[in-house]
């Protein structure tokens, strides 16, 4: 596989997981992460009153859950495969 002619890349997406959209970044070297775990996994305080605000509201937990998430690896191989 030769490297890309790009060094970064990212685009934003819907997460039905936190119920946010989040941006999923991949970087030439295969490396690739999303905000939404960043956001999610270790919320501040203004972020865990929205989390609480939207469980209540859904009535179910929502939360980055996936440390592989299916996403960043859908996204990263469409464009390392390409």
């Amino acid at each position: 596989m030769s490297k890309p002619d790009w060094e970064i890349t990212a685009t934003t997406v819907y997460c039905e997981a936190v119920d946010d959209e989040v941006t999923l970044i991949t970087y030439a070297d295969g490396t690739s992460r999303c905000t939404g775990r960043q956001k999610y996994a270790k919320p501040d305080k203004e972020t865990a009153r929205v989390i609480k605000k939207k469980n209540r509201r859904q009535g179910k937990q929502i939360g980055c859950s996936e440390a592989d998430c299916s996403k960043v690896s859908q996204y990263r191989d469409s464009l390392l495969n390409s």
